[in-house]
C-alpha cells in the first residue's frame, strides 16, 4: 500500500484492503481473545488464593463466551482456502418432478437468502426463470461479503425433500430434489482470460414475470464458453448491457471452479454430481412429514426443527462440514 502506484488501479486496491482489513479483524480477534484468557485466568488463580466465592462466580460468567470465541476463531481457521475470502454466486436447479421439484428449488432459494440477510450479507439476483405452476427452473444470485464463498461451498450438492404434496390433491407423500452448485465470485485479484473467439453470445426476449417492458425487447442474454461447453443466462435487468455484465459474472465464476477442480483433479466428480440430481446422491434430507428433520449425510449433523432451517438457520450445517474430518473432504 505504500508503493506509489497502489491507487492507480481502485478496483484492485479495494480488493487489497478489503484482505488486509479482514486480515487484521483476525489477527485483532485472536489478540484480544488471548488477552481476555489470561486476564481471567490471573483473576481465577487469585479469587482461589482469596477464597473469593463472588471473583469465582464472576469468572465462571466469562467462560461462556470465552468459549464461543474461541470456537469462532476455530472455524475462521477452516476457511483458508486461496478462494474462500471471496463472494460467492449461488445456481439451484430443480431435479426431475416438474411443480414439485420446481417449488422445493424456490424453497431451497428463499432459505440461502434469509441466511444471507441474518448474516449482514448482500445479495444480488444475477437470473431468475419461474416455474410454469410455482417455484422456479432456474436461479443464481450473488451473495457479496467476505468468506460467503467459504461458508456456502459446503452447500454443493443434491437436497432431497420428503414432504405431503400441496399440489397433490390426494395428498400423498413425495420426494423432490434440486441441486445447488456454489462457485467462488472472481474478483480483480483473479485473472480469467475469455477470448473474444471463445464466446458465443445470443440475446432472446426475457420470460416470466418483469412487467410489460421486460418482454417487449431482447434483452435476456445467453453466454456460451466454447472451449469447455458451459453456458450462462442473465434475464433479470430490463438492460440487455446489465443482463451481459451479470451473464459474464456468472461465467467467470464458474470458468474459475472448473479451473480449480481441474488443479485439484476433481473435475469427473464435478460433472457426475452435475447429471444426477436423484435418489441416492443426495448430501442433505428435510424432512416435513410423517416426523420432522434435517439430516447431512456427510457429516451426520442434524435438527429436528425443520422449520427453523427453511428459514435460514443453517450456520450448524456448514460449521460440521467445515470441522469434519479431511479425509472426506
Amino acid at each position: 500500500m505504500a508503493d506509489p502506484g497502489f491507487w492507480n488501479n481502485q478496483e484492485k486496491a479495494q480488493v487489497t484492503v478489503r484482505k488486509l482489513k479482514t486480515a487484521k479483524t483476525t489477527v485483532d480477534s485472536y489478540d484480544g481473545l488471548a488477552r481476555d484468557v489470561t486476564d481471567a485466568g490471573e483473576l481465577l488463580e487469585l479469587a482461589e488464593e482469596e477464597a473469593d466465592e463472588d471473583t469465582l462466580k464472576e469468572v465462571g460468567t466469562q467462560i461462556p463466551a470465552l468459549s464461543q470465541a474461541l470456537d469462532d476463531l476455530e472455524l475462521r481457521s477452516f476457511l483458508s482456502g486461496e478462494e474462500d475470502h471471496l463472494s460467492a454466486v449461488v445456481s439451484i436447479h430443480p431435479g426431475a418432478g416438474g411443480t414439485e421439484s420446481q417449488d422445493w428449488a424456490e424453497m431451497l432459494l428463499r432459505m440461502y437468502l434469509r441466511w444471507a440477510e441474518k448474516k449482514g450479507l448482500t445479495t444480488n439476483m444475477l437470473d431468475y426463470q419461474a416455474g410454469e405452476e410455482a417455484g422456479v427452473k432456474d436461479a443464481t444470485f450473488e451473495v457479496d461479503g467476505d468468506y460467503a464463498f467459504g461458508n456456502l461451498k459446503a452447500e454443493s450438492g443434491v437436497h432431497r425433500l420428503v414432504r405431503i404434496s400441496p399440489f397433490d390433491a390426494s395428498g400423498r407423500k413425495h420426494t423432490s430434489f434440486a441441486s445447488v452448485f456454489v462457485y467462488p465470485l472472481v474478483d480483480d485479484t483473479i485473472e480469467i482470460v475469455i477470448e473474444d473467439g471463445d464466446l458465443r453470445v445470443d440475446t432472446f426476449r426475457a420470460s416470466g414475470a418483469g412487467g410489460q417492458h421486460i418482454n417487449k425487447t431482447d434483452s435476456a442474454v445467453r453466454l456460451t464458453h466454447l472451449p469447455t461447453g458451459t453456458v450462462v443466462s442473465s434475464q433479470n435487468e430490463r438492460s440487455q448491457h446489465r443482463n451481459r455484465d451479470n451473464a459474464m459474472r456468472i461465467l467467470k465464476a464458474k470458468l474459475y471452479a472448473l479451473k480449480l477442480e481441474e488443479e485439484r483433479k476433481k473435475l469427473d466428480s464435478l460433472y457426475e454430481q452435475q447429471k444426477e440430481i436423484a435418489w441416492g446422491s443426495q448430501i442433505r434430507s428435510y424432512v416435513f412429514q410423517p416426523y420432522t428433520m434435517v439430516k447431512d449425510h456427510r457429516t451426520n449433523f442434524e435438527v429436528g426443527d425443520v422449520q427453523r432451517v427453511m428459514g435460514g438457520d443453517i450456520d450448524g450445517f456448514m460449521n460440521a462440514w467445515l470441522r469434519r474430518d479431511p479425509d472426506t473432504k
